[in-house]
C-alpha cells in the first residue's frame, strides 16, 4: 500500500497550493506590519520581595514576631519553591521564589495571592510594624526617559508640572509604567530652641508626644438619621506649616504655642533618597515604559506627538530634554534585518539563476519570502514580537533556509 506523498499531492493540486501560498503571503505581510517591536523580549521574573519595618525592635524580636509569621503563612502557597529572608534590627526582607514550572500567565495571580495571604496576618503582627510592602515589578523596562529642568522654579513647582505631564502621557495608547525619577520629597522641620524649652521646664520628648496626640486621626462617632448613617470626624491633623505654628500645646499644665519654642520650616528630605541630573543641572526624570508585546515604533511616534503638545503648554523656563529613546534603537535593528533579508534574496536570486537556471532559481528565491510569511503568521498567533532574540533567530534561520532551498 502506497503511503501519502506530499509532493505528489502538491503536484496534482496546484490550484490549492497556489491558493494557500497566496493566503500565507497576505497573512504574513499583515502579521509583519502588526508584530510588536521591542529591543529585548519580556522576561518573567518569578521572585517577589516583601519588606516590613519595626522601628526599635531587636533582631531576635523581628525574626520571631514578623519574619517567621510571614514565612509560615507563605508555606501555604502551592506554587512556592522557597523563601529567603534577611533580617536586621527593626527590618525584615523576605524573598519569595516561585517554582520554575510556574507558567508566565500564572505569575501575576500568584503574586496577588501572596498579597492576600500576607494581608490576612497583618492584624497578627506587633503594633508599630510598618508594612508589609511588596515589590514584584523587576521586569519593567523604560524605553524613553525625559529630563525636566527649570530656571526660576522651586523643585516643588517643577514636580507639579512633571506630574501633570505624567498624567497626559498615561493617555497615550499602550503606555505602561510611567514614573518620576529624582523628585525630592518635602518635609516640615521643627528646630527646637533648647533655651526656651528649658525656661518652660519642658523637654523635647514631651512636646513631640503632645503633637502626636493632637495629630491622631480617630473616629468620633456616628449619627443615625433615619436609614442613613453619618460618620462624624474631628479634623485634628496638621496640614501645613501655618497649622503647626497656630497649634496650642498643653504640657505639665502649661499652655504655649509651638512657634514659641520651635522654628517651623518646610524643606526637602536630607539627604535625598534619589538625585537626577542633566548636564550637571538638577532635574526630574520622567521614565516611560510600554505595555508588553506592543509596537514600540508606533508607541514612540504617538509619544512624540503627545510630547509636542505638552511642550506647547509648559511655561517659559521649563526645559525638556530627551535622555533615552529606545524606539530609535529598535527601528535600526528591524531595518537592519529587513535590509539583510532583501540582500539575501537578491544574492540567492543571482547565484541561483546563474548556476541552476531560471526555473530552479525561481523555486529557491520563492521559498524565502514564503517561509518567512508563514513564520510571521505563527509569531503573531503566539504573541512573539520582533526583538533582539527573535531577530537573531530569524537571521540564523535565513541562512539555513537558503541552504535547504538550494539542496
Amino acid at each position: 500500500m502506497k503511503g501519502f506523498n506530499l509532493s505528489d499531492w502538491a503536484l496534482s493540486h496546484r490550484s490549492m497550493v497556489w491558493y494557500f501560498m497566496l493566503v500565507f503571503v497576505v497573512a504574513g505581510i499583515f502579521s509583519y506590519l502588526n508584530l510588536g517591536r521591542e529591543e529585548d523580549p519580556a522576561f518573567t521574573i518569578k521572585t517577589m520581595i516583601i519588606q516590613a519595618n519595626w522601628p526599635g525592635a531587636s533582631v531576635k524580636e523581628t525574626v520571631q514576631q514578623v519574619t517567621d509569621r510571614i514565612e509560615k503563612k507563605l508555606e501555604e502557597l502551592d506554587s512556592l519553591d522557597y523563601t529567603k529572608s534577611v533580617t536586621t534590627a527593626g527590618q525584615t526582607v523576605v524573598f519569595v521564589n516561585l517554582k520554575d514550572t510556574t507558567k508566565a500567565r500564572d505569575v501575576v495571580p500568584n503574586w496577588l495571592q501572596v498579597r492576600n495571604m500576607v494581608n490576612d496576618i497583618k492584624a497578627q503582627l506587633p503594633q508599630g510594624v510598618q508594612g508589609p510592602f511588596f515589590n514584584d515589578r523587576f521586569g519593567d523596562v523604560y524605553g524613553n526617559i525625559y529630563a525636566f529642568t527649570a530656571d526660576g522654579l522651586t523643585p516643588r513647582q517643577l514636580r507639579d508640572y512633571v506630574e501633570d505631564v505624567r498624567t497626559k502621557i498615561l493617555t497615550v495608547p499602550n503606555a505602561g509604567k510611567v514614573d518620576l525619577v529624582g523628585a525630592q520629597d518635602e518635609a516640615i522641620y521643627l528646630e527646637f530652641s533648647t533655651r526656651q524649652i528649658a525656661a518652660l521646664g519642658l523637654n523635647q520628648q514631651q512636646i513631640v508626644a503632645s503633637l502626636q496626640a493632637q495629630n491622631a486621626i480617630t473616629p468620633s462617632g456616628v449619627i443615625q438619621s433615619g436609614p442613613e448613617r453619618i460618620s462624624v470626624r474631628v479634623g485634628g491633623q496638621f496640614t501645613s506649616e501655618e497649622s503647626l505654628r497656630a497649634i496650642n500645646l498643653r504640657v505639665n499644665d502649661r499652655f504655649f504655642r509651638l512657634s514659641d519654642v520651635a522654628t517651623i520650616r518646610r524643606g526637602y528630605v536630607d539627604p535625598p533618597t534619589a538625585l537626577f541630573r542633566f548636564n550637571g543641572q538638577d532635574a526630574i526624570g520622567l521614565a516611560i515604559g510600554m505595555k508588553p508585546n506592543a509596537n514600540l515604533l508606533k508607541f514612540g511616534e504617538a509619544l512624540h506627538e503627545e510630547m509636542q503638545k505638552v511642550l506647547a503648554d509648559l511655561p517659559v523656563g521649563v526645559g525638556v530634554h530627551l535622555v533615552a529613546d529606545q524606539p530609535v534603537i529598535v527601528e535600526e535593528a528591524v531595518s537592519g534585518f529587513t535590509r539583510a533579508l532583501f540582500e539575501a534574496v537578491a544574492i540567492v536570486l543571482a547565484v541561483s539563476f546563474i548556476s541552476l537556471g531560471l526555473r530552479a532559481g525561481f523555486v529557491v528565491a520563492l521559498s524565502i519570502p514564503l517561509v518567512l510569511a508563514i513564520t510571521f503568521t505563527v509569531m503573531a498567533y503566539l504573541g512573539i514580537s520582533l526583538q533582539r532574540i527573535s531577530l537573531g533567530a530569524l537571521i540564523i534561520a535565513l541562512g539555513l533556509l537558503v541552504d535547504d532551498a538550494m539542496i
